[in-house]
């Protein structure tokens, strides 16, 4: 079918509801879904109807309410359409009433809830969001109608990661449209947009099956780098594939059907890497859009012989995966503030939401590091291939030597004059240049009309990360407003430049347009006392800082008892991966390696004392001896575990962030040097050249 075809057929979209509703009814829910009015209860009933009859028009027979819970994935129970009073008559009698339709009571104790829930306190409700479409999954002969859904207690406490994403939305409106109006500019609603470049890798299934650290924890936790690994950079952007493009074109297609709007896929840096990216929307759509594509890329890609690793860090010394959050700001009317514009007024309201977020991460920034605190983001964050744990802002030449000139009072001019390049050949044009170059190692870079917060790991939800992007940005709007409104003394211009001045004057040293993979950077970062949080474990401890509570508070985005629990959760996830980690890498030492290390030995002879071959012998003690240091190594390791298990989670989280995660890269050492000199059909697991270059 052609994409015009497909796009959207499974989506309880605008024009479906326009086809199934009454038109009051349309018109009212609408309301709610473009404009936040509060839902009308009373129109309930018949979007259930309309909703039921399209979805068996479309072979559903069940429905869920799909949440996004305080763990990695998401979560449905599905219910039938089949009504009781199919028994009383012998046949089937399909039925969606209102109620189902706005709320259900999943068991609120099997989720993660830091605290909040007991187990004897189960009762929790989702509750359906009107304004994220509906939208029905085909998974072989079964098809279900997805209700995007809020989580939350008895207690009306959050237990999921979506609501805190919507109050930010909210507390954002509220705020810019504040100062929109001291502008002199109304609107009816502002909201965050987003597109969000989710990179992955994609590698035979074959493979995988083989190697229980990917299987368990998702990266590799041995393995010896590949002489080749990503040398020579012809996998970025090169031919796709043949067997991966089919892979892309399913992809593509399912997702076209619930309607998102993928627009570029090609291969990424490293062998066996690639990356999609979708259109623009509004961001809680896109981030419900996002965890739909991260669910049903496993399926398609095992039906093609792959599987997917959405591991921040899946193979050492090759680059990791990101998940790019451009992240922009719209009126409802279409206007995006970070666009430059064409007139003088334009550029300074341009110029003075650039300074607005230069304050928020100046003041917040330890809050952006830890929205990306992941287990897989410390193998990533700092190794040549994404931002260090240094929050700064890029914003180019252009509009930094502007901001630079207005903070000592001479600036005149245009960001609007024209740039261009010769390419030095006749028959082709002159390359009209941006205002920004693109800095790929800044963690937030301006990149033309939006903010692109590059630190975002590939297997994260985008709801925390954006939650505190909109919750810092609401704080620095009305600070902003606050000093703008001091400044106003009839001339707005003036009191605009004056605005921007004051703040820029505090905040610039966020600002960096350099090299942040440099060690230079780390020096220049610390002079500027800006942090360098390098683990997860010291990110989360952000959290519970009162400055950040009461912001959370102030802006009804979180109490105090949801970022607890959030902070308590974090840490238990942590140490629970490192735990297995730990116990994964063990297992491969003790039932591959060392098994595979004395029949290498036994096959040569090396046990034969009478073996006097000069070679041999030095070959043998070398392999001893690095067998023996991994042995001491892995029952360090061992003991290391047992402590571990006596800890707090807090405590353990920080004991595996640093003690235990150097133990286990003192193990990987010997094992990958162990790996060298043994043979391909002796060693246990399939290599990095099998997984990542067998396509060459």
């Amino acid at each position: 079918m052609k994409l015009t075809e497909i796009f959207g057929i499974n989506v309880f979209n605008r024009q479906v509801m326009k086809e199934k509703l009454p038109r009051n009814i349309y018109e009212k829910l609408l309301e709610t879904i473009e404009n936040g009015a509060v839902l009308d209860i009373s129109i309930a009933e018949t979007v259930a109807q309309a909703m039921k009859d399209w979805a068996i028009e479309k072979g559903a027979t069940h429905y869920t309410h799909w949440f996004q819970p305080l763990s990695r994935g998401t979560a449905e129970k599905h219910d039938s359409f089949l009504s009781p009073e199919s028994l009383k008559y012998g046949n089937a009698i399909l039925k969606f009433t209102k109620n189902q339709l706005i709320q259900a009571e999943p068991d609120a104790s099997s989720f993660p809830s830091g605290g909040m829930r007991s187990t004897f306190e189960a009762r929790g409700y989702t509750v359906w969001d009107p304004t994220s479409p509906v939208f029905i999954i085909e998974n072989g002969s079964s098809n279900t109608l997805c209700i995007p859904s809020i989580f939350t207690s008895y207690n009306g406490d959050s237990l999921d990661k979506k609501t805190p994403l919507m109050r930010s939305i909210k507390a954002l409106d509220i705020s810019t449209r504040k100062l929109l109006s001291l502008l002199g500019e109304n609107t009816i609603q502002v909201y965050p947009t987003l597109g969000a470049e989710q990179e992955y890798f994609l590698i035979y299934k074959d493979y995988y099956s083989l190697r229980p650290d990917l299987r368990l924890t998702g990266r590799t936790l041995i393995g010896k780098e590949s002489p080749r690994g990503q040398k020579l950079e012809d996998h970025y952007f090169g031919t796709i594939r043949p067997d991966v493009l089919n892979f892309m074109v399913e992809l593509e297609n399912e997702a076209y059907k619930i309607g998102i709007p993928i627009t570029t896929r090609h291969n990424e840096v490293a062998p066996a890497q690639f990356e999609l990216a979708p259109i623009f929307e509004h961001v809680n759509v896109a981030n419900d859009k996002n965890k739909i594509l991260m669910e049903i890329m496993p399926r398609i890609a095992r039906k093609h012989g792959f599987e997917i690793l959405l591991h921040e860090k899946p193979f050492k010394a090759i680059n990791g995966s990101g998940k790019h959050n451009n992240w922009s700001l719209m009126t409802k009317e279409g206007k995006n503030l970070f666009s430059i514009g064409e007139s003088y007024d334009e550029q300074l309201q341009f110029l003075l939401f650039i300074t607005i977020v230069l304050k928020g991460v100046h003041k917040r920034g330890e809050l952006l590091r830890a929205a990306v605190a992941t287990l897989g983001n410390d193998f990533r964050l700092g190794a040549n291939e994404a931002p260090p744990g240094i929050i700064s802002v890029f914003l180019g030449s252009t509009i930094t030597d502007i901001l630079d000139k207005i903070s000592s009072g001479d600036h005149q001019g245009s960001m609007t004059e024209k740039k261009f390049v010769s390419l030095g050949l006749d028959h082709l044009p002159f390359v009209q240049l941006d205002n920004t170059d693109r800095n790929r190692t800044s963690p937030f870079a301006f990149t033309g009309n939006k903010f692109e917060f590059r630190a975002v790991g590939s297997s994260q939800s985008l709801a925390f990360p954006n939650a505190f992007i909109n919750t810092i940005i609401a704080e620095a709007m009305d600070e902003v407003r606050a000093i703008l409104n001091k400044n106003m003394n009839g001339d707005l211009p003036i009191a605009i430049l004056d605005t921007i001045k004051e703040v820029y004057n505090d905040v610039r040293k966020i600002v960096f347009n350099g090299n942040n993979y440099s060690a230079d950077w780390i020096i220049e970062a610390e002079k500027r006392e800006l942090p360098n949080i390098s683990t997860a474990y010291d990110a989360l401890q952000i959290l519970t800082k009162k400055q950040h509570i009461s912001l959370f508070e102030k802006y009804n985005v979180l109490t105090d008892r949801e970022l607890e629990a959030r902070y308590s959760i974090d840490m238990d996830h942590l140490s629970s991966l490192q735990e297995i980690e730990a116990n994964t890498l063990l297992y491969m030492i003790d039932n591959g390696i060392i098994p595979a290390v004395l029949r290498y030995f036994k096959e040569c002879g090396m046990f034969d004392d009478k073996m006097k071959i000069d070679v041999i012998v030095s070959l043998r003690d070398e392999l001893a001896d690095l067998l023996s240091k991994m042995k001491i190594a892995t029952d360090e390791l061992r003991i290391m575990l047992s402590e571990f298990q006596g800890m707090t989670n807090r405590e353990a989280a920080q004991f595996g962030s640093y003690d235990m995660r150097d133990k286990m890269e003192e193990v990987r050492q010997y094992s990958d040097a162990l790996e060298g000199h043994i043979p391909e059909d002796i060693w246990p697991y399939p290599t990095y050249i099998d997984i990542l270059h067998s396509a060459h």
